[in-house]
């Protein structure tokens, strides 16, 4: 049973910066997903199990950085220079068996977290 526990979400002011944690109970290819109100679930970064192929998308692009810990199998999301468009529900994902290709569609994405709301205030 693949569990995956996400921490650190918070209300912060625009400009703030944010960690995001998930604790995975073993080494998976992940991403790092969001949803806000009204829209659909949408990709933020992902990196596979060796902490390679790195993606991120566009609107985050040098302001959020995606890492692990293959220590304690925990994934990271740094956000820095947040703005109140990245307010969301955050949801780490993993894929099943062993790929190593990170992907954007969460359809490719097998384990989901509960997430952690981060809000961001003008």
């Amino acid at each position: 049973q693949v569990q995956l526990v996400e921490s650190g979400g918070g209300l912060v002011q625009a400009g703030d910066s944010l960690r995001l944690s998930c604790a995975a109970s073993g080494r998976y290819t992940m991403g790092w997903f969001r949803q806000a109100p009204g829209k659909e679930r949408e990709f933020v970064a992902g990196l596979n199990s060796y902490g390679g192929n790195i993606l991120y998308t566009d609107s985050v692009k040098g302001r959020f950085t995606i890492y692990r810990d293959n220590a304690d199998n925990t994934l990271y999301l740094q956000m820095s220079s947040l703005k109140p468009e990245d307010t969301a529900v955050y949801y780490c994902a993993a894929r099943g068996g062993h790929t190593i290709a990170t992907a954007r569609s969460n359809a490719l994405y097998d384990y989901w977290g509960r997430g952690t709301q981060v809000t961001v205030s003008a």
